[in-house]
């Protein structure tokens, strides 16, 4: 996207965790599309200042650090606040998957750090912005969770129980923050990114005949969906949960 294809800024500000590649750039990618600003935010500096200077820096900035340390979360929203005086939009991509196996034998310890990223940190954010923007004015909250949320995940149970905890969460967050601020997730199958490499790599062909729409998602799937839940256009869905999945779901009937 080059400056002289931007269009007019919405007026709109989003943050958008976990978003230095992989689906939360695809969202950012996505929201900087129909004119709104963003702050991203993620570990890797280098890879944060990459993804700025491909959205745009009169667009975007950025805010390294752990998601689940609550001072990198103040201070993501602090800066967004300081920047564009204002956060409408939160959407909480930020993940690990650290552990594949079965979940009998899943450390706890590991256990625990999952659901500090996945859920835990959301959860913070969502306090964070409701209390610096939201709570008065008003937005929406994405929460990216995943179709193993919502079915059983062989070998990566405790992300796939972190993202039902997420689902939950989602409903408990719409339900108290209504009517200023909708709270919707969405729950991806299999996108081509890094994160998810492991469940298809080396076996794309294999893993895509799965889906009745005969390929994996890619990022501007979730974008696209991320997208529309910030918008006018979803003004009265609130509490729900998107699932994104090429169809797959459609494969859990009865043979």
């Amino acid at each position: 996207m080059t400056a002289t294809q931007l269009p007019e800024l919405s007026g709109k500000v989003a943050l958008v965790t976990g978003a230095s590649r992989g689906i939360g750039y695809g969202i950012a990618e996505a929201l900087v599309a129909r004119g709104d600003r963003v702050v991203i935010t993620g570990r890797g500096e280098d890879a944060l200042k990459e993804a700025v200077d491909r959205l745009g820096s009169d667009r975007a900035i950025y805010v390294a650090g752990k998601a689940h340390d609550e001072a990198h979360q103040a201070a993501a929203v602090e800066r967004t606040m300081e920047a564009f005086g204002r956060v409408d939009f939160l959407v909480n991509n930020a993940g690990t998957n650290p552990v594949f196996g079965p979940i009998a034998d899943l450390d706890l310890n590991v256990a625990r750090k999952v659901f500090e990223t996945n859920v835990v940190s959301a959860l913070g954010f969502a306090q964070r912005t409701w209390k610096a923007w939201q709570g008065e004015n008003g937005g929406a909250i994405v929460n990216i969770a995943s179709v193993a949320g919502l079915a059983p995940s062989p070998f990566i149970g405790a992300y796939g129980i972190s993202k039902a905890a997420m689902i939950n969460m989602t409903i408990q967050l719409a339900h108290e923050f209504a009517p200023k601020v909708r709270v919707n997730a969405i729950a991806p199958a299999v996108v081509k990114t890094k994160f998810a490499q492991a469940l298809y790599e080396g076996r794309e062909e294999e893993a895509a005949a799965a889906y009745p729409l005969a390929r994996l998602g890619v990022p501007s799937d979730i974008g696209g969906a991320a997208a529309f839940l910030t918008s006018n256009q979803s003004d009265w869905i609130t509490g729900q949960t998107l699932v994104v999945d090429g169809g797959l779901f459609l494969n859990a009937g009865v043979a």
